[in-house]
């Protein structure tokens, strides 16, 4: 029942919220967008806890460095976004071009500085994802990145992409990498929810400097060791390393393409 009504409202809010965005964005500035966002992140966060019965700890916040960063979490659950958004004040968020086939997303998403990026990626790909990126760092605002680029189920993490490592050498900027056991309450886009409370904790930043291969291997280690550690702690069960998978949309790309290997890595999310 708690996952009916929870579902509900998540439609509920997400049409009232996204129609009133598409009327802010006519607007001149971001302001007004931003604000609807911020709203609408906000009664989410709160729903998931009402309706839901998920109750988001966060903990860290004093590690969060002064000045521009870029955060860099674990995506296991569709809910991620929503409670990462709700702790900041204005975010430029990198996600897929696939929100773009939404009414009237493409309008809001342009409005509120987003990074959109293509996401068959490819080297015009890495160009636009670099522009947009730094634009938003111009601006001076931070960006949240999903480094595995897709939901990983829990226990599972996929191949780390290095748009994160360029956007950081090119900025000059630290790295905040994000622990979460979101996903065993709201396991990626699933429509059964289970109440508890889920832990988002902001990890030790990554400062500038690394070169790519070791600042790849630490931040992988960081999110994924931290997230098997809350998982652990949630469920009651011993620390278990995630395990290496594939997204199925590259699945079937290897498929398509006879491959029988992984494809090659990509700069772009």
């Amino acid at each position: 029942m708690r996952s009916l009504v929870f579902n509900l409202a998540f439609g509920l809010i997400s049409v009232f919220y996204t129609a009133s965005a598409a009327l802010a964005a006519l607007r001149p500035g971001r302001g007004h967008v931003r604000a609807v966002v911020a709203r609408y992140v906000r009664r989410m966060v709160w729903a998931m806890d009402t309706f839901a019965g998920i109750r988001i700890e966060v903990r860290g916040r004093e590690r969060l460095p002064a000045g521009a960063y870029i955060l860099a979490p674990k995506h296991a659950s569709y809910g991620d976004g929503f409670c990462i958004y709700a702790q900041f004040d204005d975010l430029a968020v990198v996600t897929g071009d696939h929100l773009e086939r939404f009414p009237l997303f493409k309008t809001v998403l342009k409005k509120l500085g987003a990074i959109v990026v293509d996401n068959c990626g490819g080297p015009e790909s890495r160009r636009a994802l670099a522009r947009s990126a730094a634009e938003a760092h111009a601006e001076g605002r931070k960006i949240l990145i999903y480094p595995e680029g897709h939901l990983a189920p829990v226990g599972v993490k996929f191949r780390y992409r290095t748009g994160v490592y360029h956007m950081a050498r090119d900025f000059g900027v630290p790295v905040v990498p994000v622990a979460s056991n979101l996903g065993l309450f709201w396991t990626q886009e699933a429509w059964t929810k289970r109440p508890g409370v889920a832990v988002l904790e902001f990890l030790d930043p990554i400062e500038p400097g690394l070169d790519r291969q070791a600042f790849m291997e630490r931040l992988e280690a960081a999110v994924e060791g931290r997230t098997a550690e809350l998982v652990a702690e949630a469920t009651g069960r011993p620390v278990a390393p995630a395990v290496r998978g594939v997204p199925e949309d590259e699945r079937r790309r290897q498929e398509r393409a006879g491959a029988s290997g992984p494809l090659p890595a990509s700069d772009a999310d």
